[in-house]
């Protein structure tokens, strides 16, 4: 077999031609290296030997924007702090200099609504495993358009099963690192099941995390209950969601099984994007009524008002 050999600018050509999945949800994105915004998606890449490729030494943080406004801009940054001091990784630039970088790729996109990403990796420098090899870190963030979620998908709610994937290991589970193999695996083994999600369980049988949400569950007494976050990263959301709910009802962190869970009169998922929905089917049975509950139904409004209202405005 022969393969051909291309100098720089034959690569470059051949590169700007190669279709590009998800190209059009890219509005704009930065990279550290090159100190500025691009909003050609075919540019979007990361070299190789960034440690974040090969050995998934790099952590990240996913954001949402509603009405040109940034959904928990400075808890996601705190949280991706506490990622880094525990991989020991600094930011090429000052955090807040990461903060305003943030809000500018944002407007730059020019959606009111859409996703933010921001990657933090070790750097380029070689293809061991050494971080050393590694002079700088290096800092992507990237925004995508997005259509505001439908009342329907709440109102719908959605099915969920127990998983067959073991919950991450407890030290490697309070970092929300690059590496999502165990979450992607959850995310085919949904599709393999027939449900919209499945849920991890500790080697203890104790409830952990859906594979990029929380999970709660409301009892018969009306009471929320979280699992304890040991195997589980603690959500922003989830985080914000049991402060709002304090104000009606008892927020109890506990171990939960799946006897337990079974037994619950609402089955609660939060997350950045879905803010508050309900499982209406849980392996299969229906959960209380088969509908979507009114602590769901209450839950997800507070937490709407309270993400949109709290939001960072990057458009103005």
């Amino acid at each position: 077999m022969s393969v051909p050999v291309l100098d720089a600018a034959a690569w470059t050509a051949k590169l700007m031609e190669l279709p590009r999945g998800g190209a059009a949800k890219v509005t704009a994105f930065y990279e550290h290296r090159m100190g500025a915004v691009c909003k050609d998606a075919r540019l979007l890449l990361v070299p190789l030997d960034d440690h974040m490729v090969h050995r998934g030494d790099a952590i990240f943080e996913s954001l949402s924007f509603l009405e040109g406004r940034i959904v928990q801009l400075d808890a996601h940054l705190a949280r991706m702090r506490h990622s880094a001091e525990r991989l020991k990784l600094s930011p090429p630039c000052s955090w807040e200099e990461v903060r305003s970088i943030m809000l500018c790729v944002a407007k730059e996109g020019g959606e009111a609504s859409g996703g933010l990403k921001v990657l933090l990796g070790r750097g380029c420098g070689g293809l061991g495993v050494d971080p050393a090899e590694c002079p700088e870190t290096s800092l992507y963030v990237v925004a995508t358009k997005g259509r505001p979620l439908q009342e329907s998908f709440w109102q719908k709610g959605l099915t969920a099963a127990k998983s067959d994937i073991p919950a991450k290991q407890e030290w490697l589970a309070q970092i929300k690192s690059t590496n999502y193999l165990a979450n992607a695996l959850m995310a085919m083994e949904a599709r393999e099941k027939g449900v919209d999600l499945t849920f991890s369980f500790d080697e203890q049988g104790y409830l952990a995390e859906a594979a990029i949400a929380n999970v709660a569950m409301a009892d018969k007494e009306g009471r929320i209950l979280l699992p304890k976050f040991r195997h589980a990263l603690p959500g922003t959301t989830a985080l914000l969601a049991m402060d709002l709910a304090k104000a009606f009802t008892s927020v109890v962190l506990t171990d939960i099984t799946e006897e337990i869970l079974e037994q619950a009169s609402e089955i609660l998922v939060l997350g950045t994007t879905c803010e508050c929905v309900a499982v209406t089917h849980y392996n299969g049975k229906p959960v209380g009524d088969g509908r979507p509950g009114p602590m769901a139904d209450r839950l997800r409004h507070l937490l709407h008002d309270a993400l949109v209202t709290g939001g960072v405005p990057f458009l103005e």
